[in-house]
């Protein structure tokens, strides 16, 4: 018997919460667990995501007299992938630069009245080999993400996204404070 058969899962949780729980877990966590996996998490990560989402099935199903219009699975599974790209998204904001892109830093020439307009590919250059190449492949030959992901190497195509939104940002702030006037010959 499956966790949605007979009772009510309202009541379920009410009459056996403990074993109604084990058999969530039981049919439930391991397609959380590949997800997660799947997408650059942990089975540790699949762990907090799931207790996380329990709690927050619970709560919704017991106390805010929740009535589910699909399976108990497909209802956690959406709270688990929401809630793992939260944390994919704030993991991302948070990862710090390599020292060597951190070092990067565009110093200005210090005469411009003689100084010749400049050519964006100089502040790309500067990027390093890695942002270089991922800028230079998306933008200018037109590769899917998934290309580079393998080309560098990246566990999934997430990776490669981040990295080429970390890379723009880098060179949005090295030319943020130029104006157009400054690239014109």
């Amino acid at each position: 018997m499956t966790i949605t058969q007979g009772l009510s899962i309202k009541a379920a949780l009410l009459t056996d919460r403990a074993l109604t729980l084990e058999r969530i877990y039981a049919e439930t966590f391991p397609m959380v667990r590949h997800y997660v996996r799947e997408h650059g998490g942990s089975d540790q990560d699949a762990k907090d995501v799931f207790q996380e989402a329990i709690i927050t099935f619970y709560e919704q199903t017991v106390h805010e007299n929740r009535v589910l219009t699909s399976s108990v699975r497909t209802y956690l599974m959406g709270i688990c992938k929401n809630r793992w790209r939260q944390e994919l998204t704030k993991r991302a904001r948070k990862s710090p630069l390599t020292a060597t892109e951190a070092d990067t830093v565009w110093t200005e020439p210090e005469d411009d009245a003689d100084r010749p307009p400049l050519k964006l590919m100089t502040f790309v250059e500067q990027l390093g080999e890695t942002c270089k190449s991922i800028l230079v492949s998306f933008y200018y030959f037109g590769q899917h993400l998934e290309q580079i992901a393998t080309q560098h190497g990246y566990r999934n195509v997430r990776t490669a996204t981040v990295q080429k939104f970390k890379c723009l940002e880098r060179l949005r702030k090295a030319v943020g404070h130029l104006t157009i006037d400054h690239f014109n010959s």
